[in-house]
């Protein structure tokens, strides 16, 4: 999640958040990042712009983590389409359902984002879906949350289910935010969570629309995958919890049309 109004890309901000932080993004591109990596992201059906090399692979849109195996993996679908404003989840998913999930947190995060993840995790289990998420109080659970490198310029980021049905089972979270309002952080982490059972940025197709600029965030014949998800609207939804950007003081429960979204995926 990045910061998208100064005031989310999964990274977040003052008075308004994107994911990505509402702030807007100033990092000039790693020239460290090759084109033949860049080239891998796109055919992913990613956007290259401001792609960030991190210790788990590439940061790209503001909250998403890619890994290099993920790079070297090619999906074909016909159900990937040219985005319009609804939500969308990715080809691969949680599957053997039910299934019960630990989520655990770092040692490393302030109370405040570990009582957010609390808090977001009592979000889904209301919703009585096929899957499930338990707090782990030692050790590392099915998604662990853990603090961001220092010096990161996002908020929080997750990745995408694995191709064998398992939840992407790392999230970041950068503790410069640890201070934002309790409603925004646990928005926040149930954001991320989002990611890693599969959903992708509701307004993807015009990333403008949360965080005050950019465009598509990617879209390709092939790749990790944009699918519709019936039923959902098809203009834009303000209060969609899986919108790129957040702010501060932002609070972003799961609205009538992502209720819609997680009971058509996980019911």
């Amino acid at each position: 999640m990045k910061h998208v109004k100064k005031t989310l890309t999964m990274l977040f901000l003052a008075g308004t958040v994107a994911l990505t932080a509402c702030k807007k993004d100033t990092k000039v591109p790693d020239d460290s990042i090759s084109q033949e990596v860049l080239n891998k992201i796109s055919n992913l059906g990613f956007s290259t712009v401001n792609v960030q090399k991190v210790s788990q692979g590439y940061l790209v849109e503001g909250d998403i983590i890619l890994s290099e195996q993920q790079l070297d993996a090619r999906v074909t679908s016909p159900q990937l389409r040219i985005a319009e404003e609804e939500q969308y989840h990715t080809f691969n998913l949680v599957t053997g359902l039910p299934r019960v999930f630990k989520v655990s947190v770092a040692a490393s995060l302030p109370a405040s984002v570990s009582n957010a993840v609390d808090d977001a995790i009592t979000r889904y289990n209301a919703q009585h879906l096929g899957i499930s998420f338990q707090r782990q109080t030692s050790g590392t659970g099915d998604i662990h949350f853990s603090a961001a490198p220092s010096g990161a310029n996002y908020i929080a980021a997750g990745g995408f289910p694995t191709s064998s049905g398992n939840p992407y089972n790392s999230i970041v979270f950068n503790t410069a935010y640890a201070g934002w309002q309790s409603a925004t952080l646990t928005s926040i982490c149930a954001h991320e969570m989002g990611h890693c059972i599969g959903f992708r940025h509701t307004d993807y197709m015009r990333r403008r629309y949360s965080c005050g600029y950019g465009g598509n965030e990617g879209q390709a014949n092939n790749g990790v995958g944009a699918v519709l998800i019936p039923g959902t609207p098809s203009g834009p939804d303000a209060n969609s919890w899986m919108l790129a950007c957040i702010g501060n003081g932002d609070n972003r429960p799961f609205n009538s049309n992502d209720v819609v979204a997680l009971h058509y995926l996980y019911e």
